[in-house]
């Protein structure tokens, strides 16, 4: 027979838009199931440490379309630790935790299997803007900051089509190129570079820009994902061998953590809200190290383990698609 009667639910890693909307969902969900809910405060810093909140109904009040989240997170090197998990477990018995709910990516669910093999019950929920779990078609975040991308875009092509500029954009994604694929296309990008695919700069981008002029084109728009510059050329020196090159005036922009930003999404607000019931409803029996995903517009679950080992691959098509409609 389940004894569950206390969980815990934090944030992990990176924070991204509708992370507050998936701590509503599981407060409210486990408040209607019986259960008392507490909010670990910092990620599996706080767990540690205990630092918690008593949530109620109300704690989760006006939070639904804040971005951030309210819980905070932080980074811990401690927890990637024998002893430090052992100490998280002996933290969470102290505080009465029965079950506890993980919203964050890859890194954060490696933690959530640690708890869960060492008898503490942990459920995850996929939340980073760069919708790079393998075992989830969509992360909580994604289609927030895609748009927050598309708008800043938007801005940065005004300038370039008022001064007849190429502007070079890097956007976030280490190691997927999820944003810089579907905003490529969504934006009208000569070229799209991700870290899923090899390129060849002088055919890929200069080339690219070369044939536009050509056709007479007077402002030019090329997206790097974060991933490919860190070890080859960053996005400014891109932008100083674009212009080198071809003569055309270039300017290089860098968004960064705006993209973490903003408030979600209609879509990231119902995605997190059903994640967060379901992880509930997990937790509630006492089911352990899962990972909440999504699969097409259901919501299914998979061991830790399995999810991390699962893959992804990006939509080639989204590319050879960018690149035929850019002309």
């Amino acid at each position: 027979m389940n004894n569950m009667k206390k969980i815990g639910v934090l944030t992990s890693g990176g924070d991204a838009p509708g992370m507050n909307a998936a701590i509503r969902a599981v407060v409210r969900a486990g408040i209607n199931q019986g259960l008392e809910v507490l909010g670990i405060k910092k990620g599996y810093v706080g767990l540690l440490e205990g630092l918690y909140d008593e949530m109620t109904a109300r704690s989760v009040s006006d939070i639904l379309h804040r971005g951030g989240t309210i819980l905070q997170s932080a980074r811990c090197k401690e927890f990637k630790t024998q002893e430090g998990v052992q100490k998280a477990v002996e933290t969470a018995k102290e505080i009465g935790l029965d079950g506890l709910v993980v919203i964050g990516g890859d890194g954060s669910f490696r933690g959530a299997r640690d708890l869960s093999l060492a008898g503490l019950p942990t459920v995850g929920i996929p939340g980073t803007i760069d919708n790079d779990i393998g075992c989830s078609d969509y992360t909580i975040g994604f289609d927030t900051a895609l748009n927050t991308v598309q708008e800043a875009i938007d801005k940065i092509r005004d300038t370039c089509r008022s001064h007849d500029r190429c502007s070079v954009v890097e956007v976030m994604g280490r190691d997927a190129g999820y944003i810089a694929a579907y905003v490529g296309l969504s934006c009208g990008a000569e070229a799209v570079i991700v870290p899923e695919k090899h390129f060849d700069f002088k055919k890929d981008v200069l080339q690219s820009i070369a044939e536009g002029v050509k056709r007479g084109k007077e402002q030019h728009l090329i997206i790097v994902a974060e991933g490919v510059t860190k070890d080859n050329i960053s996005a400014i020196d891109m932008a100083k061998r674009i212009e080198e090159e071809t003569g055309v005036e270039t300017r290089a922009t860098i968004l960064g953590h705006i993209q973490r930003g903003g408030n979600p999404s209609v879509k990231d607000r119902v995605v997190a809200s059903k994640m967060g019931y379901f992880a509930v409803e997990l937790i509630k029996e006492g089911i352990g190290n899962r990972i909440v995903a999504t699969k097409g517009d259901d919501i299914v679950d998979y061991d830790i383990l399995e999810g991390l080992n699962m893959s992804k691959k990006l939509d080639a098509e989204l590319l050879k698609i960018s690149e035929i409609l850019s002309m």
